[in-house]
């Protein structure tokens, strides 16, 4: 007696892979920002920013299109982020003092952390600063971080405990550049006048440089 060959199962189609769009888009920007960073605009290489994302090239033009463009979301990024950390701050819920003291250790802290920053900074100003100004929301990725200085300020100033003359954009500007020098020209720092930029020495600028503003906030202004 014969017998039949149990049919095999027929098998099931493979599932495509998903592909998920948000996270590769994380780590393209995460590596250009390195790239963009450590060689500039014109040195920065496609290739290299492909590789480090574990994406092929066609995908980061897909995304992004060509280089000019990559370049223009790596630059929007390093603000995005800087302006993340700062909401976590909570600016507007702190007295002037307090205010000013956590948002002056955040931003070295950050210029420190996240070297990129400083570096697509450089980069952007040495090519005229063309690029950020093709960013159409720029201005309100900035906007949250004047508008809880603002706050902070008016009330107190309200309660009489610092000038009411202070403009927030002007404020922000001095914090920047206060916490910007010791960060980008570390190299020459340490070399021409030995300093050792390390925590201990980030921790004291930091409060330096919140001892300053904080006597300037409290000074009263000469009567015009």
């Amino acid at each position: 007696m014969n017998q039949t060959a149990p049919k095999s199962a027929p098998k099931s189609a493979a599932k495509p892979v998903k592909r998920d769009a948000a996270a590769s888009k994380r780590r393209i920007l995460k590596a250009a920002l390195a790239e963009f960073a450590a060689h500039g605009h014109a040195g920065a290489r496609i290739d290299t920013i492909a590789e480090k994302a574990s994406v092929s090239k066609p995908m980061i033009y897909s995304y992004f299109g060509d280089k000019e463009e990559l370049y223009k979301a790596a630059l929007r990024e390093s603000y995005v982020q800087i302006r993340q950390g700062e909401r976590k701050l909570k600016l507007e819920d702190l007295s002037p003092e307090e205010a000013v003291r956590e948002l002056v250790g955040f931003t070295l802290r950050h210029f420190v952390s996240k070297p990129w920053f400083v570096s697509m900074l450089n980069t952007e100003n040495l090519l005229g600063g063309d690029a950020i100004r093709q960013i159409g929301d720029v201005a309100e990725i900035q906007s949250p971080l004047i508008e809880s200085i603002r706050q902070f300020l008016k009330r107190g100033a309200a309660a009489g405990e610092i000038r009411d003359d202070v403009d927030p954009v002007e404020l922000y500007i001095t914090i920047a550049s206060l916490c910007y020098f010791p960060v980008s020209n570390k190299h020459t720092l340490r070399a021409v006048f030995k300093v050792p930029i390390d925590d201990d020495w980030l921790d004291q600028r930091a409060a330096m440089i919140s001892d300053m503003l904080t006597c300037y906030l409290r000074r009263t202004p000469p009567a015009s």
